[in-house]
């Protein structure tokens, strides 16, 4: 019998493709009246964020390859060209899907509530009036409204910002016929205004959007013009940043640089509202040179990601997600000293269900403890105001040795890095910016103490970064230890990571662009070797993207030998299950719900030794080959079943897990009564949070 070739175009799912198929669970999300209204209205604007950045980077990739000639990328072998007419007509149904959803459900559930986006046709004319005052007061003063002519051109737009496409009838001040001009509202204007309660007929939530006061009002903006129209518009742009390390001799000044320039990139998305003329909307599109597919027409703000200021501006427990105490495992709870405890036995946080702050803690007391000598810190988010940076700076003031290898080009978090490294290295902070060539994207601490007139070294590793925030909002693993075999590989990667040297062999890490690929698809082959020989082969993994084909491709030679693979991969796959003789031992399923699902873990049955592995990567190319990852094993038995128990239950999830389908598309499954409903993240947080 031949050899199957599992490398055929047809067994592979696009990737640009299958995120798009990521944010239609989560508008699934938004549907779901048995979530909080307010947490609903999140996952509404969850999914803007989320189609933002797939136009902003790969979106405009692929514009960029079409326009080369280049060809096919994925192991799909899909044409740019086709790639992007299938976007456009996927994207352009869930948008729509999703303005509908906010128009005929979302909205008017949140007005019953009290909670009121009044339009400008329901304004009273006291409301009016003070909107009025609002608009000369707080907005007019800092517009700057452009007619265009010969001698003003089509203006600059900022990336994703709010404007006003104005149609004029009439002649300027200098004696000239007039028929356009735009209206540019800067960035701190807040999108949405909170209406004076004390106003007649108003309540206390009941809020304008800046959008339709400029509309009102955009008449007294050109005196003495006849308004024809007035439409919002909003542009993405390009905004991968392109810095070439091998020329640049300072990294930061040149991504600096370049962050100002991809704020005006090549456009590749234009929205509109959904009643804009056509000349208008045509006019537009000429300007930013796209066409009709790249139009969006929407009936609602056009950023609807400014709508999550609502849950910060109201008060509305009832219309949230219950709140919770993250748990401490027994070990922590109990502790007096916490790197004392580490030095009895390793430590596993199961992130938000566990607290993040025996993280912060392990930092904050190595920072403050007389006795540490040096402390050593990977960051890749941590947010602007982080207390991980609060400690390193206290650490370095008081003379410790503290070294920071600090992300410079952590997506969309560029510009806070710079600022956290500027920081560090004012306080006397080592700070280095990863490798050139390759992000650093691994998240992990040594801490160097004297004990008892030697050195001993402590360790923490994650799946996460270390960013307090997202701690609380997505599920993520923490490893504290001692082991010196595991702290001794930290401390390599340490040393490669400021000296760019070659290290010994790592004992217990596996490390990206170097082992971790390989030692992969070795263990899967011991899998495939261990069912030939008559035994058991069974391989899960739980990650956020599955891309790489070459580890695809030994999925399913695995699962063409009979070895089990149940992967759980919350957004992108490019693996195509259930094909018969190719894939059909394979399960791929997807959990969409209240905290987004981080954590990387790898499991290998290796004849009941049970290999289980955490991870900062993924299972894609940029992981393994372009960026500075780890791989760390769990190798305490009771922590080694906590990790089992935990994929179990993702794997038996029936009321928040998605199926994926040959063909691409997922299906949610429901248990057989409700009484045998399992809601993975549900049960954590009554099994380790109400522990608290």
């Amino acid at each position: 019998m031949d050899t199957p070739n599992f490398k055929l175009p047809e067994y592979y799912i696009n990737r640009e493709l299958s995120a798009l198929e990521f944010n239609r669970r989560v508008l699934h999300q938004a549907k779901d009246r048995s979530i909080p209204l307010l947490e609903r209205l999140k996952f509404l604007c969850i999914v803007s964020t989320n189609l933002d950045e797939l136009f902003e980077i790969r979106v405009s990739g692929l514009k960029q390859r079409h326009e080369l000639g280049l060809s096919p990328l994925g192991p799909d072998q899909a044409s740019a060209e086709d790639v992007l007419r299938e976007i456009s007509r996927r994207a352009h149904t869930l948008v729509d899907e999703q303005y509908r959803l906010l128009n005929d459900e979302i909205m008017p559930a949140l007005e019953d509530q009290g909670i009121r986006f009044v339009r400008r046709t329901r304004w009273t004319p006291t409301q009016r009036n003070w909107l009025r005052d609002y608009f000369h007061r707080e907005i007019e003063p800092i517009l700057s409204p452009t007619s265009l002519d010969p001698a003003r051109p089509f203006p600059r737009i900022l990336n994703k910002s709010l404007n006003f496409i104005v149609g004029l009838r009439g002649m300027h001040a200098f004696g000239r016929p007039v028929q356009r001009a735009i209206v540019q509202a800067p960035r701190p204007l807040p999108r949405l205004i909170r209406l004076d309660p004390s106003l007649p007929d108003t309540g206390p939530n009941d809020f304008v959007f800046l959008s339709s006061v400029i509309h009102a009002f955009v008449d007294e903006l050109f005196a003495g013009m006849d308004i024809q129209s007035c439409h919002q518009f909003r542009v993405t742009r390009n905004s991968d940043l392109y810095v070439d390390e091998e020329e640049v001799e300072d990294l930061k000044r040149a991504v600096e640089g370049e962050l100002v320039a991809s704020r005006y990139g090549e456009a590749v998305r234009l929205e509109v509202a959904h009643d804009c003329p056509e000349e208008q909307a045509q006019y537009l599109l000429e300007m930013f040179g796209l066409d009709d597919d790249d139009l969006y027409r929407v009936d609602g703000p056009v950023n609807l990601n400014r709508l999550l200021t609502v849950l910060q501006l109201t008060s509305r427990p009832d219309l949230r997600d219950a709140p919770f105490t993250p748990g401490l495992p027994h070990p922590v709870a109990t502790a007096e000293d916490l790197l004392a405890a580490i030095a009895k036995r390793d430590i596993l946080l199961h992130h938000p269900y566990e607290s993040f702050g025996p993280v912060l803690d392990f930092i904050t007391r190595a920072a403050q403890d007389p006795d540490v000598l040096a402390i050593k810190i990977t960051l890749y988010r941590t947010g602007a105001a982080s207390p991980v940076v609060d400690s390193l700076v206290t650490a370095a003031q008081a003379g410790k040795e503290v070294t920071v290898s600090i992300e410079l080009r952590a997506r969309f978090d560029e510009a806070a890095n710079i600022e956290l490294a500027n920081r560090l290295q004012e306080a006397g902070a080592h700070v280095v910016y990863g490798v050139v060539g390759f992000k650093t994207h691994c998240k992990m601490t040594l801490v160097v103490r004297r004990e008892g007139g030697r050195l001993r070294r402590y360790v923490h590793l994650g799946t996460g970064n270390y960013h307090p925030g997202t701690a609380r909002l997505y599920t993520d693993y923490s490893l504290l230890s001692a082991d010196e075999a595991l702290a001794e590989d930290v401390h390599h990667v340490f040393l490669q990571l400021t000296s760019l040297m070659q290290t010994p062999p790592l004992r217990r890490l596996y490390e990206a662009p170097f082992t971790l690929h390989q030692r992969i698809l070795e263990h899967i082959d011991q899998e495939i070797r261990n069912v030939e020989a008559g035994g058991a082969g069974h391989v899960i993994a739980k990650l956020n993207a599955l891309v790489e084909p070459e580890v695809i491709s030994a999925l399913y030679r695995a699962s063409a030998a009979g070895v089990i693979v149940d992967l759980i991969v919350r957004g992108i796959c490019c693996l195509r299950p259930g094909i018969p003789g190719i894939s059909e031992n394979i399960r791929v399923r997807s959990i969409v719900g209240r905290f987004l699902e981080h954590a990387r873990v790898y499991y290998f049955h290796a004849n009941g030794a049970q290999h289980v592995f955490c991870a900062s990567a993924d299972w894609m190319d940029r992981n393994f080959f372009r960026r500075v990852e780890v791989c760390f094993p769990v190798l305490d038995e009771d922590l080694k079943a906590r990790l089992l128990s935990d994929l179990d239950l993702a794997l038996s999830d029936n009321t928040q897990a998605w199926e994926l389908q040959s063909d691409g598309s997922y299906v949610l499954t429901s248990p057989p009564t409700p009484a045998d409903a399992v809601s993975s993240q549900a049960k954590l947080l009554r099994q380790l949070a109400e522990t608290a």
